[in-house]
């Protein structure tokens, strides 16, 4: 419109010959090429855009424009190319753009303890492997080093927050940020010695540092993460509560995970794991479940009730036969679900692609219904499900002008995902971590046509060996 009035205006005072004023418009209409656009820092074009917005808008040809750490607007790349201009262009032509992986569930730093105790349950992996494992092993250098290689291949396959529980949990936050992923990230509390701490007041004294730490942070949220109710007593699971309500921090437990957990809890409390987590108050809509498989319809309807967000696991959990967990109902009762990896010790990788396609099919074949659980609800899980399940929903998750510009850019047209009828069914049934080109968190480009910029990849794979 500018540039219009601009040429109108040139044109009238040719006719009255006034040579001053006509180069004075001249120059402002050479100038306004740099004014006539909104300035952006990045612009991602030419894809097909996943918002998972409430509409679950998908925009062919679509482009989003990131001006700091935050989307400012979305649309047809006609009109984004229109309104902003920036010196970083990402041309995502044959690909999706989609908000990032949330891995609602993991133990980054057991990465270095991948098989070493396979085909096991639960309660012998933990008790007679990884806790004498983690006893012999665990320093903070070891959990610097997983915790990297854990990063490292999350932020690969397209994962750009996680929700972790372990020891040293302060040097987990410090190489999160190094990398420039988003994480929740517990502190373990456990009632016998640990690798940092080898008392329950060492565990709690730790943790206040460690939220203090990283109070508002824009990367790291810091948690505390009381580990479960067949490892801690009733006082220490109310003094973990406590102590992460006085912060205003989320709370990280696994509930409900395994048939011991269920008959422990009734054989000790006369109730299931999460009836007696309600009676003693630790419930909220600061918590995060994880797994909460052996859960009946009163239990779904407490965890719905307080709020809770829960995460699916499904690679861990058949692995170590722990059993289904009943997404289909939990969802249709309004519960906040999202979908994670868990420890690669349990899965034994971190790739959030997999437990997409697992989480689909395992649904169906334990209802024998192939219609439970589509595709486009299991991206919900991966995505704006994960970020509800977090507490995170207002900054991440979706598409949106205003969420934090967390985003990852999928090549599509590999004989794997060729041809591609519905992308909701492509991302869950043919895409693979492999197929991630390009990872933004933050409004910070982490890898770049397959490069890791923020990792040392070389450098990781050969300590971690």
């Amino acid at each position: 419109m500018i540039r219009k009035f601009c040429f109108a205006m040139t044109d009238f005072l040719l006719r009255f010959r006034s040579r001053a004023l006509i180069c004075s418009f001249v120059a402002l209409l050479l100038a306004l090429p740099s004014y006539a656009k909104d300035k952006a820092d990045l612009l991602v074009v030419h894809g097909t855009v996943v918002t998972m917005d409430a509409q679950r808008r998908i925009i062919d040809d679509g482009a989003l424009a990131v001006r700091a750490d935050s989307i400012v607007a979305i649309g047809k790349s006609e009109d984004i190319e229109s309104r902003y201009e920036a010196l970083k262009i990402i041309d995502a032509r044959g690909g999706i753009i989609m908000p990032g992986l949330i891995n609602g569930h993991a133990h980054a730093a057991m990465s270095l303890f991948r098989g070493i105790a396979d085909d096991l349950a639960l309660d012998e992996w933990l008790n007679k492997y990884i806790f004498p494992a983690e006893a012999r092993n665990v320093t903070e250098d070891f959990v610097v080093w997983a915790t990297r290689l854990s990063l490292l291949e999350m932020l690969r396959g397209g994962t750009t927050t996680y929700c972790d529980m372990y020891y040293f949990e302060d040097a987990v936050a410090r190489v999160t940020k190094e990398a420039g992923m988003r994480g929740v990230l517990a502190e373990t509390i456990i009632d016998f010695p640990a690798p940092d701490n080898k008392t329950t007041q060492q565990a709690f004294d730790y943790t206040q540092k460690f939220l203090d730490h990283w109070k508002a942070d824009p990367l790291i949220t810091a948690a505390v993460g009381p580990h479960s109710i067949y490892t801690l007593s009733e006082k220490t699971l109310q003094d973990s509560a406590a102590l992460a309500r006085r912060n205003h921090a989320p709370i990280a437990i696994h509930i409900a995970e395994a048939p011991f957990e269920l008959q422990q809890s009734r054989e000790k409390h006369g109730a299931t794991p999460v009836a007696y987590l309600e009676r003693i108050g630790l419930l909220g809509p600061d918590v995060i479940g994880a797994h909460c498989i052996w859960v009946d319809a009163a239990d779904i309807a407490i965890l719905t009730h307080f709020g809770v967000g829960c995460t699916h696991n499904p690679s861990s959990n058949m692995k170590t036969a722990a059993g289904v967990m009943p997404v289909v109902d939990m969802l249709a009762a309004g519960q906040a679900i999202g979908l994670a990896t868990d420890g690669a010790a349990s899965n034994n990788n971190q790739d959030m692609f997999e437990e997409m396609d697992l989480a689909a099919k395992l649904q169906k074949i334990a209802r024998r219904d192939p219609r439970v659980l589509p595709a486009q609800q299991v991206v919900e899980m991966a995505t704006i499900g994960g970020a509800r399940a977090l507490h995170l929903e207002k900054q991440i998750g979706s598409l949106e002008a205003g969420k934090k510009a967390d985003f990852i850019l999928i090549e599509i047209g590999a004989p794997h995902s060729t041809p591609m009828y519905n992308v909701y069914s492509s991302l869950v049934y043919a895409q693979k971590a492999a197929d991630v080109r390009t990872v933004v968190i933050n409004g910070k480009i982490v890898v770049e046509d397959r490069r890791m910029l923020t990792l040392n990849e070389p450098e990781i794979l050969a300590k971690a060996e």
